[in-house]
């Protein structure tokens, strides 16, 4: 278990100036750079808020490896195997340079390559389906807009017998359901804006859930936290249970925590929830920061015992 580092409230501000000069030595990690949008196309723009709010970044850039933004390669471990992300830049041998609007509204809500092979769901289209057509489209602008990356695509490495072509079919005939956004009229405009960015762009779930024996989210149980899948550390629970999840956060605390990286406590971030903050909570709006603490704070309490506040939520994980 990693050891937690308290930091007093009043040293925050010092210890966060810190951290933004130390991460702004990451070429793919901070707020657009010069020359990653060269357009002031209004759709581009969008597009790379899009890539942001849906953790495009730290999923598809290979931060630990120097790798180029979007140029994919980061390995993702799960005990099924390690699977690479892939190269989502316009170069046309390795990346998607030649896809179609529609291969990638194919890819990004059906889970399908324009070749037609169906993609493990380690790959978030199980919450990426209900997209908006106007954030896939901007999205599409935005990643067509940026620098190829002349990045070879590394082959997943998946245990047997998952790695049988059949499987991610198989998978998706009994998982997968298409589910459009409904607007909840009976929320308000913040709410459901929460809703549509942890639950479809952010796709919060896909992590912050148990799984079954196939790898599939239980849906009874979503947010509540889950065990890594090959480490001995836990994934937080998300859930405002006041003994195992956040249910003694303000809605404050969570927009901070979005923004920052640090807990209530003091505490800070680390590993990959650290690279989600600052390639992707950090550059939402504050507006959209706090629709996300209001829609969290709104879901119902699921005590997991196994993070009964005895797991150390800056684990690798959160």
């Amino acid at each position: 278990m990693r050891t937690t580092i308290y930091i007093p409230h009043f040293s925050k501000l010092i210890v966060f100036s810190i951290l933004v000069s130390a991460c702004s030595n990451f070429a793919p990690m901070g707020r657009p750079a010069a020359n990653e949008i060269k357009t002031d196309d209004a759709s581009v723009v969008r597009g790379a808020y899009i890539a942001r709010s849906s953790n495009c970044i730290s999923c598809h850039t290979n931060v630990k490896s120097g790798g180029a933004l979007l140029g994919g390669g980061r390995p993702i471990l799960t005990k099924f195997g390690t699977f690479f992300s892939p190269n989502i830049t316009p170069d046309l041998v390795n990346g998607i340079g030649q896809w179609t609007l529609e291969d990638f509204r194919k890819a990004l809500t059906q889970g399908v390559s324009p070749q037609g092979d169906h993609y493990y769901p380690v790959f978030p289209f199980t919450s990426f389906n209900a997209i908006s057509a106007a954030d896939l489209e901007d999205l599409w602008k935005y990643l067509k807009s940026i620098d190829p990356v002349q990045m070879t695509n590394r082959k997943h490495e998946i245990k047997f017998p998952f790695s049988l072509p059949l499987t991610p079919r198989l998978w998706k005939k009994i998982f997968f359901r298409f589910k459009p956004f409904q607007f909840d009229s009976e929320k308000s405009l913040r709410w459901n804006r929460g809703l549509y960015l942890v639950e479809v762009l952010g796709h919060c779930q896909e992590c912050h859930s148990p799984r079954n024996f196939m790898g599939a989210v239980r849906e009874k149980n979503a947010y509540s936290g889950a065990k890594h899948p090959t480490e001995n550390s836990y994934i937080p629970n998300i859930t405002p249970d006041p003994t195992s999840g956040i249910g003694d956060w303000a809605e404050e605390d969570i927009s901070w925590f979005l923004e920052t990286g640090f807990l209530p406590s003091g505490d800070v971030t680390s590993g990959i929830m650290a690279e989600i903050v600052e390639t992707g909570t950090s550059q939402l709006t504050a507006d959209d920061r706090e629709a996300i603490a209001i829609f969290l704070k709104s879901l119902p309490p699921i005590r997991n015992p196994f993070l009964d506040r005895k797991i150390d939520i800056t684990e690798e994980n959160w």
